[in-house]
Parts: structure tokens; sequence; C-alpha cells
């Protein structure tokens, strides 16, 4: 839920809150919430937009640690804002598996953006409803 779009903007609210309080309003501020305009921010480098980002790769390297050391996959692919913003979420969700994943597991894992795109989530419901279909032969 941290690494949603929704999230995201959820996250820049709080961050942003505190920042305006202290009249540091961010780049963000002053309009609807969105995770588009908060990675725009980033990507200028205005400091509370980072931080959030930086919290949602933390929360995201928490979630992908538990993940890599119960099932052990190969590969992990990460669609929507992890594939358009992968460079805001990488330094500190390397930082955070480094420091609570298994590193036998996590030497055995690659993480990797969706080649699909936004388009991957429509990829995945349709190959359960193909699987759903054959299984009912």
């Amino acid at each position: 839920g941290f690494c949603s779009g929704g999230g995201i903007a959820q996250l820049a609210y709080t961050v942003g809150l505190s920042y305006a309080q202290r009249g540091e309003a961010p780049a963000y501020w002053g309009k609807e919430i969105t995770a588009k305009d908060v990675a725009l921010a980033a990507k200028n480098g205005d400091t509370a937009a980072l931080e959030t980002f930086d919290l949602s790769a933390k929360y995201l390297g928490k979630g992908l640690s538990l993940l890599i050391d119960i099932l052990n996959p190969d590969c992990i692919v990460l669609g929507s804002v992890y594939a358009r913003c992968e460079d805001l979420f990488q330094k500190e969700m390397r930082r955070v598996l480094a420091e609570d994943t298994l590193p036998g597991s996590l030497s055995c894992c690659r993480i990797v953006p969706a080649k699909l795109g936004d388009s991957i989530g429509d990829h995945a419901a349709l190959s359960l409803a193909v699987q759903a279909y054959e299984q009912r032969k």
C-alpha cells in the first residue's frame, strides 16, 4: 500500500504537511497530490518528495525482504510506479534489502522493472482468467 500511487500520495501528504508547517512547502504542495507530481518533484530535487520516495522504498524493501526470505524467488518483477521511477526507489530499497534479507536468498534474487509497464496488471488478470478457464475443462 505504501508503494502504490495512492500510497505515495498519502505519504507525500504526511511528509509535505510537516514541511509546510515549517514554512518549507514542497513543490507538489497546494493542489491534489498525485504520485506523478511527487515523482516529478523528486526528480527535480525537492527534499520532501525525495523523503517520500525514500519512505516508500523503505517499506518496499521490507516487504520484498519477507517475500525473498520465505519464497526464495529467482526474480521479482515490479510494475507500475516502480517501473516508472526505479531510480527513486533503488538506493533505499537496496539498503533495506541488504540489512533485512538473508544474504544467500538475496544473492539469488533479481529485482527488475516490468517491461510491460503499466499494462502488467492487465496481462496478469488475463493470464489468471485463461488459467481458470483451462482448469474448468
